[in-house]
């Protein structure tokens, strides 16, 4: 064992200085012993190792410096942004704005830790409304990298320059013929930290980073302009866009052309929050979660809370194993939202965390469910193709001996769900009377004055697909997709415009939680109560369970209880128990929805389609699979080449 007094103080852990040479045991021993038994006098850090630690926050990549440099131009009011990258940024970041510019007297102090420009008491950090407040950025960068600042305000004789190494002295502004506006050139990233530029990846891959991160920024600011360069190659050059038109010129140029052929645009206002931007429709999907953005008072961010709501406004519509592409902007109050809870500020914290979620997953959902034929607004029809992948065939079912628009007695197959679907139905069928016009023989469509968005049925296709002729072209209708979400959206109504049935249970199911859960229980007897559960507290850490939703009869109750209670503590609220009810729903309405191959009359597929028309989310089955999709006379025209 080496005693302190030999190893001390000419030791150094690489041993180059070492006057004692120390075997692996005894290295472990001064590990110990360094952090138990020695008393450590405490010193500062110079600035250059401060900024050098700061910028390991900050900087991870080249694309974290363009992402801080270009948030400062949207501060500085710029109009136009010009990035120029080499060699994937390792060589240079250079990006020059036409901003406000930055005087002489405060170079220095844009190179200096915690100066900032945006922020001045408490009250100004809890509403912040600029993109970048810390003042850590500048001297950050420029502690791994050789940075030079160029700037000129309006009005100044010339603009001035200075350079900075991380240290926080010796700056000497010199002039400079710049315009005005500001330029930050940086140029050999992680020079000095040569373990850091290890970790990064090709000059390929860093630049695609940069590139994708532009383009995310260039959504948040359709009054900017953006210009990146590679390696002297003009690579992305989007000019301001102040219409609706140029707006979405520009998302489909990020976000490709199929996209905004596929969204609906929204504009939702309640309660002091704003949404507005693009969302896919839910047949328009990818298999990974790379086209979803969304941002914050102008600021881009990945948040938990909006994930659980987006996906819990896509639940009912969007096929398994797919994710939703949209492009949504929340507005609201600076103060109810707090943007400081990351280094990279790429999470915030809402103060109101589910008032914004109920607002969200509100605001989407009725979105989507107001996507049907002669309801949307901002949106065409699906037209082929409508998605980029196909779906598994669902499995075959035997057919039932007939199907009416209002249903007969009920089949054998159908005897055993815990609902009448025959009552289920009847009930509604007032709501949707068959029009006059559906029980006409089949004209062209093109001399019926009023044609409804289907059209009329004109036959039906191997006894699955109805074919529709609409003013516009033709419509493929799936039978058993459509009717299946008539159903199922009927079903829906009739559960939900009644008290939800429950269940007292003969013997009392008794859970022991932690005290918050407990708590929380107590707290939310009413919201548990709406749901069909009569759940109350018997001690600190004891629930007893005396009813539950008729419909939920077969559930494993105590696991779906603590489901629950951990669904409100993540994010303040559950749809745990509705999730299960609709699932048993939807299975209902399969069960109770027209079979393939089973020969519908002109009556039927004529009824169908007007029902169709008047159901929310009737562009997919309880399936996520379309339901009917639109071929116009363009289209037609196009495979027969006329008009070429």
């Amino acid at each position: 064992m080496i005693t302190w007094a030999a190893v001390r103080p000419p030791i150094s852990f690489n041993g180059v200085n070492s006057a004692v040479k120390i075997s692996t045991a005894n290295a472990q021993s001064y590990k110990i012993g360094h952090l138990s038994g020695l008393v450590m006098r405490i010193h500062s850090l110079p600035i250059q190792l401060i900024n050098q630690i700061a910028a390991g926050e900050v900087v991870e990549r080249p694309s974290s410096v363009v992402k801080e440099l270009v948030e400062n131009c949207f501060d500085a009011g710029a109009r136009q942004i010009s990035i120029e990258i080499e060699q994937g940024g390792i060589r240079l970041i250079k990006i020059r704005d036409d901003g406000g510019g930055i005087v002489k007297e405060d170079l220095p102090l844009a190179l200096s830790r915690h100066a900032t420009s945006k922020i001045a008491t408490l009250k100004d950090l809890e509403q912040v409304v600029s993109m970048g407040f810390r003042g850590e950025a500048l001297p950050s960068i420029s502690s791994v990298a050789r940075l030079t600042l160029i700037s000129r305000t309006a009005g100044a004789n010339c603009a001035w320059r200075v350079t900075a190494d991380g240290t926080e002295r010796d700056f000497d502004p010199q002039p400079d013929p710049h315009p005005e506006g500001t330029t930050v050139d940086v140029r050999d990233l992680f020079y000095n930290t040569p373990a850091r530029r290890k970790f990064l990846k090709t000059e390929k891959t860093e630049f695609a980073h940069i590139e994708t991160l532009i383009k995310r920024m260039a959504l948040s600011r359709f009054d900017i302009g953006f210009l990146l360069t590679h390696n002297q190659r003009e690579v992305l050059n989007l000019k301001p866009a102040a219409t609706e038109i140029e707006q979405e010129r520009r998302v489909a140029g990020i976000c490709g052309s199929a996209f905004i052929e596929n969204a609906v645009k929204i504009d939702f206002e309640s309660s002091g929050l704003h949404l507005t931007g693009w969302v896919g429709l839910p047949t328009f999907s990818r298999s990974q979660q790379d086209m979803q953005f969304f941002y914050v008072n102008g600021r881009l961010i990945k948040d938990k809370l909006v994930a659980h709501a987006v996906k819990q406004a896509y639940q009912d519509v969007l096929f398994h194993g797919r994710h939703p592409v949209f492009v949504l902007f929340l507005t609201l109050d600076p103060t109810l939202v707090d943007v400081n809870a990351h280094p990279a500020k790429l999470e915030v914290r809402f103060r109101e965390g589910r008032l914004v979620h109920d607002f969200l997953f509100s605001a989407l959902h009725r979105s989507l469910a107001d996507l049907r034929p002669g309801h949307q607004e901002t949106s065409s029809a699906p037209s082929m193709p409508v998605q980029e992948f196909t779906p598994q065939p669902q499995p075959q079912t035997k057919p039932v001996e007939s199907y009416k628009p209002v249903y007969t007695p009920r089949t054998p197959e159908q005897a055993s769900l815990p609902l009448n679907v025959e009552e289920t139905i009847q009930a509604y069928a007032a709501l949707y009377p068959k029009p006059e016009s559906a029980r006409q023989s089949v004209q062209p469509v093109a001399q019926t004055k009023g044609a409804p968005p289907l059209g009329y049925a004109i036959a039906h296709l191997h006894n699955i697909y109805i074919l529709s002729e609409t003013p516009n072209g033709i419509i493929l209708v799936d039978a058993h997709a459509a009717h299946e979400r008539v159903t199922y959206e009927r079903l829906k109504k009739q559960y939900h415009n009644g008290n939800v049935p429950s269940q007292p249970l003969l013997l009392p199911i008794k859970l022991t939680v932690s005290p918050a859960e407990a708590d929380l229980a107590e707290q939310e007897y009413d919201f548990f109560m709406s749901l069909g559960f009569d759940l109350n507290r018997s001690g600190p850490e004891t629930l007893i369970l005396r009813s539950t939703p008729a419909l939920l009869n077969n559930a494993d109750m105590e696991t779906l209880i603590r489901d629950v209670l951990a669904d409100i503590i993540e994010h303040g609220a559950s749809t745990r128990v509705q999730e299960q009810i609709n699932e048993l729903l939807a299975t209902m309405a399969c069960h109770g929805a027209v079979r393939a191959h089973r020969r519908l009359t002109v009556d039927e597929m004529n009824a169908l389609l007007r029902e169709m028309e008047q159901t929310e989310r009737i562009g997919q089955c309880n399936h996520g699979r379309p339901t009917w999709i639109e071929l116009s006379t363009h289209d037609l025209d196009k495979f027969f080449l006329r008009g070429q």
